[in-house]
Formats: C-alpha cells, sequence, structure tokens
C-alpha cells in the first residue's frame, strides 16, 4: 500500500498561493479613512457642519452672504485668541488671564497715546511690549515655582483685572479711556487692526484673514518645524521631554508669551474699531478662548489637538453666536447652545480618538 507524503517547500522559495505572509501590524497602512480619524480636528469639523446644517435649516437669513461675513468677524475676534490659547493648552498648560490681557492691552495703548500726546503707534508698540512681558512673566513664575497654570494665571487674572479699573480711573477720572479717533496715527492704525475689505461685494473685517495668516502660520509651526515638536512633547510628558533634550521651560515660556501677543493683536482691534476701552472688558472670555479649543479637539491633560482645531471651534462659536440671532430666537439662549456645543464636540472627538486607535 502506497503512502502519500508532502514536500517541504524549498528553503528561499515563494510562498504557497493559499498561505499569504500576514503582514506586520506595525508597517501596515492605515486606510484613508482611519487616518482622517487620527486627526484632532475631525470631531470639531463633524459638529461644524452640523451646526451650520442646522441654522442653515431654521434661519434663511443665516443664509445670505452678508450673514456669512458676520459669522466669520464673529469667529475671528474669538479665532485669533483661541489659536495660541490652543497652542498653550497642546503644550499642557491653561491661561485663565488670556481675557482681561486683551483689555490690558487696549487701555495701555489708548491711555499711553492720549495721556502723552503722542502717535497712537507709541502706544501700539509699548502694549505689545506690556502683553509680551505679561505671558513672559506668566510663563517664568510657572517654570520657576512648578506651580500649576491654573494658579498663577488666575492670580495674573487678578492682578489685571484690578489694575486695569485702577489705573484707568486715575488716569482718566473714569471707567473708560478718551477717544483717540483724531490723533496722529489712527487711521493708519485701523487700517491694521480694524479696516474692511470688499470680497466679492461682500465686506469682510480684515481680522478674518489675519485669523486665516495666523492659523496657517501656526499649523506649519505644529507640523513642521522643531518648536511644534517640543510643544507636543511637553505637554505629553515634560519629564519625558526634558530627558530627551527638549528645552521645557523655554517652551512654556514662549507659549505664553504668544498668548500675550495674541492678546495684543486683539485688544489693538477693540481699541481702533471703538475709539475707546470699557476697563471691565474681557472678563470671562478666557473660558470661551478655551472652550473654542476644547471644541477643536485639544486635550484638557496636553500633548494632542491641532491649529487647525481651535479654527474651526472658534467658527461653531461665531455659527452659534450669529445663528440665535437670525433665528430670532431670545440671546438668554446662548450658553445653553454653547454648553451643548462643548458637550456634543467633547463626545464627538472622543468617539474619534477610540475609532481611530482601534485595531
Amino acid at each position: 500500500m502506497a503512502t502519500a507524503h508532502t514536500e517541504a517547500p524549498a528553503v528561499g522559495g515563494p510562498p504557497s498561493p493559499t498561505a499569504p505572509a500576514a503582514q506586520d501590524g506595525r508597517t501596515a497602512q492605515r486606510s484613508l479613512l482611519r487616518r482622517l480619524l487620527g486627526r484632532p480636528e475631525i470631531g470639531a469639523l463633524i459638529a461644524a457642519i452640523g451646526v451650520y446644517a442646522f441654522f442653515f435649516a431654521v434661519a434663511p437669513s443665516f443664509r445670505q452672504a452678508d450673514s456669512l461675513a458676520t459669522v466669520l468677524y464673529q469667529a475671528s475676534t474669538m479665532g485669533i485668541m483661541a489659536l495660541p490659547v490652543a497652542l498653550l493648552m497642546i503644550g499642557g498648560e491653561f491661561d485663565l488671564s488670556a481675557g482681561v490681557a486683551v483689555t490690558t492691552s487696549a487701555l495701555t495703548a489708548a491711555m499711553l497715546s492720549f495721556q502723552l500726546t503722542t502717535n497712537v503707534w507709541v502706544g501700539v508698540i509699548v502694549a505689545l511690549i506690556v502683553s509680551l512681558a505679561v505671558g513672559a512673566l506668566n510663563g517664568y513664575m510657572l517654570v520657576k515655582t512648578g506651580l500649576p497654570s491654573f494658579l498663577i494665571t488666575l492670580a495674573s487674572f487678578l492682578m489685571l483685572q484690578g489694575l486695569n479699573l485702577a489705573v484707568t480711573k486715575l488716569l482718566t477720572g473714569n471707567v473708560a479711556t478718551d477717544d483717540i479717533s483724531n490723533m496722529d496715527g489712527f487711521n493708519q492704525a485701523k487700517k491694521v487692526f480694524a479696516s474692511e475689505i470688499d470680497f466679492g461685494g461682500v465686506s469682510l473685517k480684515i481680522t478674518v484673514l489675519w485669523w486665516l495668516v495666523f492659523a496657517a502660520l501656526a499649523t506649519w509651526v505644529l507640523l513642521r518645524t522643531k518648536f511644534g515638536n517640543w510643544i507636543f512633547a511637553v505637554g505629553g510628558h515634560s519629564e519625558s521631554a526634558r530627558a530627551v533634550g527638549v528645552p521645557v521651560k523655554f517652551t512654556k515660556i514662549i507659549l505664553f508669551m504668544t498668548v500675550g501677543f495674541g492678546a495684543w493683536f486683539v485688544g489693538m482691534h477693540l481699541l481702533f474699531s471703538f475709539n475707546t476701552v470699557q476697563s471691565g472688558e474681557g472678563v470671562g472670555n478666557e473660558f470661551l478662548y478655551i472652550i473654542a479649543a476644547v471644541i477643536g479637539g485639544c486635550l484638557l491633560t496636553g500633548g494632542y489637538g491641532s491649529a487647525i482645531g481651535s479654527v474651526i471651534g472658534a467658527f461653531i462659536f461665531g455659527m452659534v453666536t450669529q445663528g440665535i440671532v437670525y433665528a430670532n430666537w431670545n440671546p438668554d439662549w446662548f450658553k445653553f447652545f454653547l454648553g451643548v456645543m462643548l458637550l456634543v464636540a467633547t463626545l464627538v472627538n472622543l468617539w474619534v480618538r477610540r475609532q481611530a486607535t482601534r485595531r
């Protein structure tokens, strides 16, 4: 009786067609969908599409081009500050003084220009120095003391709020600055910070263009530069980052100074839009900046997020702000909708991250 036997394949021979080689999970290419789900801003994009579709359906005036320009303007003034706040959050820190820092910058430029009867550009430059110094001080105190950024910047928030009111009353005798619209350099500064441009027959605030420029720059820094790698590293685990040579202290201080720069720019826009500034403005806006960053995909624990996500988060803020008006609803509902958007966007971001990491 003949016995059947199986010959062993030759060493180095082609694999059997019925037994393909197993693919190493480390080298397997992810699908396009999986790569998209891995982006921090994809959850915010899904939420933005839903918000836009909702107000497009319930508010006919929301569909007009002028309405979109207004939405973009609201989003830009929020988004210019949300960008550096998002970078700071990716770096693992918070800045609760960001809202009143905007007012501090505007007050500095206005009062210095008016009280010294000088060209407004002098006030603008001094305000920039002051804003950067406040950010640098926040960062220096953080890295020097080791205290949480929550406490450091909460103290800065209270001090700036008090200084804004006290110094304004001391120098002007009022709670607001004097009108600087007739001073030298005002018109030139207004063109830079608060002018309007015609875009296809629609009047668009220049802050929208600045917002997009800053967003492109922030995205390039995060994704294409060594400093961007440092930001993710210090936010993910600062001690591990320090162990591999990342300048943790320098990175954190620069991030706080970036928030200071954003506060200066938005403060200049407010000043040259309204010619005067109320000393009590800005309180509470720091939470809106953080909300925009969180809706855009930034984690509260740091090390994760994107600049584009904060842009989308600010755009959602603008849509909700103006959408309620265009729908003729009571504006008291704004905070409710903002809370809903924060919760929904956070849940969507969580689901997206789970889908991206699920094997």
